[in-house]
């Protein structure tokens, strides 16, 4: 009998993964609590990669779901909820939960509709500023800080001990309480920051250039705190167009 299959979301997302055995080891770690979905960012090695299959015995279709992508913006376009698994927030204005706080706010966001994601950072050196900006929260572990650093399929099992734990949360926090309309996506996030830094650009805020990068994630995390609704975020573009319309900003095939 096959083993049983709980639901869709939350989705695990290993960016940059270097190891097959170790993508394996996670796709065990998932289905052993009852998750079955599966992004892979860029692995390093060829894909499918026998060494995974081997490692994922039983498994086998966590792996055969598993979604690749070469872009870190098309694995999280369809989420809703997108949290960093990582030990060092490196100064971001961002909420920062533990397991447990995030595998709540987790149930309560599916419980509203959402489409909650987790990413994992590479073996070696975890993930790079950017691609922690594009997270709505932080996860972080209760490891010691002296030695924080867990094995890849370690630290999946920890998140997904916790989320199994919460499956029988019933009260949602009230981070998410309030929303009447469907949050927006990491693809409708993404197209409103573009358009929004096509035209600050466009209109010389980001100065000096060499600042423009801190100032971008300032702004993004800015935004992503407000928990955007995708009605919210067309309204803004909306408003971004109905600024620059007037100094001849260009029309956006998108808007």
């Amino acid at each position: 009998m096959p083993p049983p299959i709980e639901e869709e979301w939350p989705a695990v997302c290993l960016v940059r993964p270097q190891m097959g055995e170790n993508i394996g080891a996670v796709a065990r770690v998932l289905l052993n609590f009852g998750l079955v979905s599966l992004r892979l960012v860029a692995p390093r090695d060829r894909w499918p990669n026998p060494k995974a299959e081997q490692v994922a015995v039983g498994a086998d279709d966590v792996l055969k779901r598993a979604k690749v992508e070469w872009r870190l913006e098309d694995a999280l376009a369809d989420a809703t909820l997108v949290l960093a698994a990582t030990a060092r927030p490196r100064g971001m204005e961002k909420p920062v939960w533990g397991p447990r706080e995030a595998a709540a706010n987790i149930r309560a966001a599916i419980a509203a509709g959402g489409r909650p994601m987790v990413m994992f950072g590479p073996e070696a050196h975890g993930m790079e500023s950017d691609e922690i900006a594009k997270a709505d929260a932080i996860l972080t572990l209760p490891v010691n800080p002296g030695f924080a650093s867990l094995n890849l399929a370690n630290a999946v099992a920890v998140f997904a001990y916790a989320y199994a734990e919460a499956r029988q949360a019933a009260d949602a926090p009230a981070w998410f309480s309030d929303t009447q309309n469907p949050p927006a996506t990491q693809a409708e996030l993404e197209a409103m920051f573009a358009h929004l830094e096509e035209e600050l650009e466009r209109g010389r805020f980001f100065h000096p250039d060499d600042k423009a990068p801190l100032m971008k994630r300032s702004l993004r995390a800015m935004f992503l705190r407000a928990r955007l609704t995708d009605q919210e975020a067309r309204t803004l573009r909306g408003v971004i167009k109905a600024l620059t319309i007037g100094r001849g900003g260009r029309k956006r095939e998108d808007s």
